[in-house]
């Protein structure tokens, strides 16, 4: 939906949820809203996406209370505050979080539990009872992203998936972690069909995604742990069910919770902005 908010609207909040292949930005207020979709620009080119959806949508500065952005590449303290500075031209008030902050705060609020993310990459974001967060994972795919999207990908061409030409070529390509990620639909429907090779990569994905989740509750210390999930790759069902049953096998006591509001929804923000 790209539908204008016009030149009357006031008090809007925008949040952006910024992945590793897709952007999402919904704008809400006076009861009006707007939203987009497209190929990530990564936090460098947010700034150029903003401008354009801003003359698109007629927005200003004045109009827009407040701008929360959730951004993957995005933790330490120095790096929230030099994107929340180069956004400042666009609201009163901009406050930058990590993708995965953003999604755990959508999907379980305040609420102590893990958050698993599995899109392109993944994490394991855990939250205890005194509000302190403990990651597993998250180390981007040249040292972690186990079980990602792009680990699927990435172990279906290692496996001979496809030619050795079509592999060198995707693995050559300017964006070759989104395109390496975006194999991982196909291996699902391989495995469902029973391709032995594609049951295998699925099987060692779902186990790499409850080792995140067990690492990250260690911090926690209760069970059955409230567990929710966020990402491309855990929208699937079946494939989520998966990640369920390995963190039964390894006797960890969970409870599935579904994601409360989506990451891109200023509802899921009230928190913050």
């Amino acid at each position: 939906m790209n539908r204008g908010l016009g030149p009357n609207a006031r008090a809007l909040r925008v949040v952006v949820d910024l992945g590793g292949t897709w952007v999402r930005v919904t704008a809400a207020g006076g009861g009006r809203r707007a939203a987009y979709k497209g190929p990530t620009p990564g936090a460098a080119g947010l700034p150029v996406l903003l401008d354009r959806l801003w003359r698109r949508w007629r927005l200003s500065r004045r109009k827009v209370s407040a701008l929360g952005v959730a951004s993957r590449g995005i933790w330490t303290p120095g790096e929230r505050r030099a994107l929340a500075r180069r956004l400042h031209r666009f609201a009163a008030r901009v406050v930058v979080i990590s993708d995965v902050e953003g999604a755990y705060l959508a999907a379980l609020g305040d609420r102590a539990g893990v958050l698993l993310l599995a899109g392109t990459g993944s994490i394991a974001l855990a939250r205890d009872r005194r509000g302190r967060f403990t990651r597993a994972g998250g180390l981007g795919p040249l040292l972690g992203d186990d079980g990602s999207a792009f680990a699927l990908g990435r172990a279906w061409l290692r496996g001979g998936g496809v030619t050795p030409a079509r592999a060198r070529r995707i693995a050559t390509a300017p964006d070759a972690v989104a395109r390496i990620a975006a194999l991982a639909p196909s291996v699902l429907r391989r495995a469902r069909a029973g391709d032995a090779r594609a049951r295998r990569t699925v099987r060692e994905a779902q186990e790499a995604l409850a080792d995140l989740v067990t690492r990250a509750a260690r911090s926690i210390g209760r069970e059955p742990l409230p567990v929710s999930w966020a990402g491309g790759l855990l929208a699937v069902p079946h494939f989520r069910a998966g990640v369920w049953r390995a963190l039964h096998r390894r006797g960890l006591r969970v409870t599935p919770t579904r994601p409360a509001a989506a990451i891109a929804s200023p509802a899921a923000w009230r928190a913050l902005l």
